[in-house]
This record gives C-alpha cells, structure tokens and sequence, in this order.
C-alpha cells in the first residue's frame, strides 16, 4: 500500500479508526462482577511481584475464582494481560479520536504525531512489562493485536498529509517500530526513561519535519 491509498483529510480520520474499534462483548452482571474481581487482583500480584512471577493459579487463588473460570475466561496469561490493557488502550484512543489537540483533532499532521509518540511513550513506560507479554505471547503477536492496527492506520494517515508521495504506509510502521516493548525494555537496561522518551520525540520530529530547503 502506497501513500496515494490511505491519503486523505483528517476530517476522516476518525471515521476510519472508529472502524478498527470492536464493541466491548455483551455480559452478564454476575460475570462483569467476576471479570472485574480477576483483573483487580491481576492488576495488584502484577504489581506486587512482576509479571513474570504471577502464574494463573495465583490470580485464581488471589480472585476467589475457580481455575477453569479463570481459564475459560482469559485463555492464558496473555490473554488475561490483553484485558488489563484494553481499558487503558481505549482511553488513548478515545482521547485520539476527540480529545483535545494536539493528541487529538484540531492540529496540524506532524503535530498530531508528535503528540501520539509523547502519548503512546508515556502509556508504554508505565505498562511496560503487561505490554511485553501481550506483544510476544507468539512470534508476531504484536501485528495481530487490534490496537496495532489501529496506532499504524492512525499514523499512516497522519503521515500521508505530512509527507506526501512518502510511503505513509511504512513508514508509519518503521516509526512504531522502537515503541515495541521488547525493545524499549531492551534499551532501558542502558538508558533510562527520559532518555528514551526524548529520542523518540526527535525521530517523530525528524520524521514530519519539512525538510530543509523544501
């Protein structure tokens, strides 16, 4: 896919996100009331312990809830971190669709970037490990992921106004390319946070800056 493809006015841009969204699943109280108890406690082993260290059966245990449940519900722990970020996913998106500028509509292309590698910086160091494990449940998990799709499309958009005849299309996927968790966890045991925050800052800006001359 080339840029001339996914081009077009921001005025669409919220239309053809909204697209990528699915509806949250119709439930029961009682099993709105029981996924809400698993994920609080997932939420607090996690952590308390990291990751890594909390199995199934101690969410299990610290939720009140058979292991069946917990397994017919969630799948396995990805699964069970997939849901943890799903509500801090659609806050971003939501302020992505009609927050206020720059993260939201009402700003220029390259600003509306920049805005969106500030925000997704910030969303990704706090969730990191949960992100970790969601993006390498399975080789290529992190292309599969509904949210993906949506932070690529919403780039690539963004990226065909301020670049135009680019490739909105990889480039957008080269720039979130160092937003992986994998490899910002990597690069955190040599750099600390700000620094990383501060360089991606400087690819975006590079990224949708005119260049000099033009």
């Amino acid at each position: 896919m080339n840029s001339s493809e996914i081009s077009g006015p921001q005025s669409g841009l919220s239309r053809d996100l909204t697209s990528l969204l699915a509806d949250p699943p119709r439930e029961r109280a009682d099993a709105a009331r029981n996924r809400r108890r698993v994920q609080e406690a997932a939420a607090k082993l996690f952590r308390e312990h990291g990751v890594e260290a909390v199995s199934m059966d101690a969410v299990a245990a610290e939720a009140g809830v058979g292991k069946g449940t917990l397994f017919r519900r969630f799948g396995d722990k990805s699964g069970l971190v997939a849901a943890l970020l799903d509500d801090k996913e659609r806050d971003l998106q939501e302020r992505i669709l009609s927050g206020p500028p720059p993260l939201g509509p009402g700003a220029s292309a390259g600003d509306r970037v920049r805005a969106f590698v500030a925000a997704y910086a910030d969303y990704l160091v706090e969730y990191l490990d949960l992100l970790r494990v969601s993006e390498t449940a399975s080789p290529g998990a992190r292309y599969r992921i509904g949210a993906y799709r949506f932070w690529h499309r919403h780039l690539a958009i963004l990226l065909a106004e301020a670049r135009p005849g680019a490739d909105a299309d990889y480039l957008a996927h080269a720039l979130l390319a160092p937003l992986a968790a994998e490899h910002v966890t990597a690069v955190l045991r040599e750099c600390d946070a700000a620094r990383v925050t501060a360089g991606l800052a400087t690819l975006a800006d590079a990224l949708v800056s005119e260049p000099a001359g033009g």
